[in-house]
């Protein structure tokens, strides 16, 4: 099984891929996938590319592992069980989930250039669900 899942990793990835382009393809800056120890850059528009060039990733990925401890204390505190986080910055908006809601530790997210009017991350949100669902979660471990 594991073998099934290594030939379907890049056909899991590349519909990952997919659900955020397809959601906001001209606004689409990053797509990134991280667990507890790695992390995978999916997607990287150019001129997003220079901008963080001098960024620490490792790092600003590490503070994207945190919300493995909000995911956890949202589902004991809340009546609805936790989707996504969406952070506005002054050029661009992320949308961070995780694609299972049992113990396993993967996360995914994205960033979209700013519009007026916002987007609809409950869609995406959906849309994500349903291509996590057509695949193995083994397919969308980073590299």
């Amino acid at each position: 099984m594991g073998d099934e899942n290594a030939e379907r990793r890049p056909e899991a990835k590349r519909a990952l891929v997919e659900a955020f382009s397809t959601f906001e393809n001209d606004a689409l800056r990053d797509v990134w996938l991280f667990d507890q120890r790695n992390h995978e850059r999916l997607y990287l528009r150019d001129d997003v590319a220079e901008k963080i060039a001098d960024l620490d990733v490792p790092r600003f990925l590490d503070n994207e592992r945190y919300g493995y401890i909000t995911r956890d204390i949202y589902r004991d505190l809340y009546y609805a069980d936790y989707a996504y986080t969406v952070r506005g910055f002054g050029e661009f908006e992320q949308f961070r989930t995780f694609l299972t809601g049992d113990d396993r530790k993967i996360g995914a997210f994205a960033s979209f250039d700013r519009r007026q009017g916002g987007y609809d991350f409950g869609a995406l949100d959906d849309d994500i669900d349903d291509v996590v669902a057509a695949y193995p979660l083994d397919a969308f471990v980073p590299e």
